[in-house]
């Protein structure tokens, strides 16, 4: 499963392992866990708790049981964060794979290669705005690869790591 939710990229990784330690070891309700986040890692509101329950999921440092929501007994490690993320967020394989090591790339252009890609009930759900919406996940993708050394923001856009 892939997971298309993710949060803005934080100034440092270690809001990560902050976050991961604020979801329950005893299962609790999304609302719980959403209340606990804000509560414990001062997150503004209850959608980018949200945001940061299924990011954590997507990087396998919780999951989602018949009882709730459960942390999982798991470093988040640069290794494993790289790793999960290439896996399991929607786009991510696919941004990566649209950079250069050596040309940057601007947002809008690597947006651009995405955008056949972005699910069609998507376009039909948000018409309207739906370029918009995924821009900026495409941008936040690129943001989180920065944070986790899988790419290096320059002057004149994003270039791959080697």
């Amino acid at each position: 499963m892939r997971f298309k939710l993710l949060p803005e990229p934080p100034g440092s990784l270690a809001l990560i392992g902050e976050a991961q330690r604020a979801v329950p070891l005893v299962p609790g309700s999304e609302d719980d866990c959403c209340a606990r986040l804000m509560r414990r890692v001062e997150f503004p509101a209850r959608d980018v708790s949200r945001a940061w329950l299924t990011f954590l999921r997507a990087l396998e440092l919780a999951r989602e049981t018949d009882a709730g929501f459960v942390r999982e007994q798991r470093e988040p490690t640069p290794e494993h964060l790289r790793d999960a993320f290439r896996r399991r967020v929607y786009g991510a394989r696919e941004v990566l794979a649209s950079l250069d090591a050596d040309k940057p790339r601007t947002v809008d252009e690597v947006f651009t290669e995405f955008e056949d890609r972005v699910p069609v009930w998507e376009t039909h759900r948000a018409a309207e705005d739906w370029r918009d919406v995924w821009r900026e996940r495409v941008e936040r993708i690129l943001g989180w690869a920065v944070l986790l050394g899988l790419a290096e923001k320059r002057d004149d856009g994003y270039v791959r790591k080697q």
